[in-house]
């Protein structure tokens, strides 16, 4: 069974919409096997896909094609990611949860004056 990758990306739930995907896949955010491709491009079993998404990057390999959305417990038997590709975005998490955690907040929310002067910095009127 063929599927085209738009809909495969859709229904692995790596992305949010089909339209999303095939935006992706126009734009050569999609690759299989290195290669640029179009939305309509059948994808098949052990075919290696190289996905980008914001900062993440998946590598993986088709090992079912299914073209219908399915769970995401079932969708994560649709593929098998690399190694090294499961560690690459462990570590931008971690680097991301780090700079979250060490970024200053203030110790209470703002009261209404406080708000008040804070719009006004954001707009530019000091």
């Amino acid at each position: 069974m063929t599927v085209r990758i738009d809909k495969w990306l859709w229904s692995a739930r790596f992305y949010k919409t089909r339209s999303l995907a095939k935006k992706h896949v126009e734009t050569g955010k999609v690759k299989i096997a290195g290669q640029k491709i179009k939305p309509s491009r059948a994808v098949n079993v052990g075919d290696s896909l190289e996905i980008r998404k914001a900062e993440f990057t998946w590598h993986v390999e088709v090992l079912k094609t299914i073209d219908k959305r399915v769970s995401a417990k079932l969708a994560i038997h649709t593929y098998l990611e690399s190694p090294e590709s499961i560690k690459a975005r462990e570590d931008i998490i971690t680097a991301s949860k780090m700079t979250y955690s060490s970024a200053p907040r203030p110790p209470k929310h703002p009261d209404k004056k406080s708000r008040r002067e804070l719009i006004k910095v954001k707009k530019g009127g000091f």
